[in-house]
């Protein structure tokens, strides 16, 4: 395994924690990357890694992914992450998540989480039993409801924001968008791409969901298979299923103008958004444009107001169009735009700090 501090070190992050509880079966890893805006803030997913590694690299990531997320949706929360190690359709328990709840209560307000792949606000009705460290919970429990509705509402102001930047007008009336994952997020995108009048393209793993959809939508979707959805003749491309799908196997086969999703860390690595800036396929940084559910998630934690989070979910609109400008204005990439964005943030942040508060 690699050094984990060796790990933190390349990704800047503060603390990894490891927790286990034998009678439920719990092995969980939390990832704080940056507390400069605040407590850190991010989801917790469930899957069943095939090594601790996996784990672990997955949580530094998405942790990391968190911190640039918090800081350009502009709430007063840092990054991090929480993953469980498991299948979630047949390892959760109400006690694994009540465990789950006692060790992130520990950290004393450090951390704070919700749902994610694999893990639903149900869930987390256990787990608030036994800490406040949790969000994202139903209505009927005091909660902002489901994250994925928002979300999938900042993705499509960020389909309009790149039609925009791109053809002069955010319709998005006859543009063909490939969508490449139709669960919780995804299906909802469709749904608002429809609505819009665009000729959407589908695929997922799950033959039932895209069965599902065709039959609900069959003049409107039409389907392909997951290996070739990437490879789609399409205006846009959205990634809205499992991160790292940008890479040098995938991005020579794109043919679209832009990439626009809901999925985690797209680009598998750093340098694949100077590529994608090569190939002139315009890239809307995924930790902004999926960042609806983050702001419902740090709503909530100041007491839900629906209205507000969709208020502030609409901005996205415009924080991109100030990323695609500056990329332009300094010739860069637009990942590298973003990033610089959100380091200008934390540093304007980190200088107010100096002032100490009284008492």
């Amino acid at each position: 395994m690699s050094d984990i501090f060796e790990l933190m070190e390349e990704g800047g992050h503060e603390q990894v924690i490891f927790s286990r509880h034998a009678g439920t079966g719990l092995k969980s890893i939390v990832a704080i990357h940056d507390t400069t805006m605040g407590p850190a803030l991010g989801g917790c997913r469930m899957i069943p890694y095939a090594s601790t590694e996996e784990a672990l690299q997955d949580a530094l990531r998405l942790s990391r992914g968190m911190t640039y997320k918090c800081s350009l949706a502009d709430v007063d929360y840092g990054g991090g992450k929480a993953v469980i190690i498991g299948d979630p359709r047949v390892d959760k328990t109400p006690e694994l998540f009540r465990a789950l709840g006692r060790f992130i209560g520990g950290l004393g307000g450090r951390f704070f989480t919700g749902t994610d792949m694999g893990t639903v606000p149900e869930d987390f009705v256990h787990a608030a039993r036994e800490s406040s460290s949790f969000a994202g919970l139903p209505e009927s429990h005091g909660g902002g409801g489901d994250t994925s509705v928002p979300t999938a509402y900042g993705v499509m102001q960020g389909f309009q924001a790149t039609a925009q930047f791109l053809w002069g007008s955010k319709s998005l009336k006859g543009k063909k968008v490939a969508v490449q994952g139709a669960g919780k997020v995804g299906e909802k995108l469709i749904s608002h791409l429809v609505e819009e009048g665009a000729e959407v393209v589908i695929a997922d793993t799950d033959v039932n969901q895209v069965r599902k959809l065709k039959e609900r939508y069959p003049n409107q979707v039409a389907t392909t298979d997951v290996e070739s959805i990437h490879r789609q003749s399409c205006d846009i491309f959205a990634p809205c299923a499992i991160g790292g799908g940008i890479n040098d196997q995938t991005i020579p086969e794109l043919d679209c103008s832009a990439i626009v999703g809901s999925a985690n860390n797209q680009l598998a690595e750093d340098r694949h958004g100077e590529e994608l800036y090569k190939r002139n396929i315009l890239y809307a940084p995924d930790y902004l444009v999926n960042a609806g559910g983050l702001i419902l998630v740090a709503d909530e934690l100041e007491g839900p107001c629906r209205e507000r989070v969709m208020e502030k979910t609409r901005g996205i609109y415009d924080i991109l169009l100030k990323i695609f400008e500056r990329s332009v204005t300094d010739d860069i990439p637009t990942s590298r735009a973003a990033d610089l964005l959100v380091l200008e943030r934390l540093n304007k942040v980190a200088d107010l700090k100096r002032i100490l508060l009284g008492g």
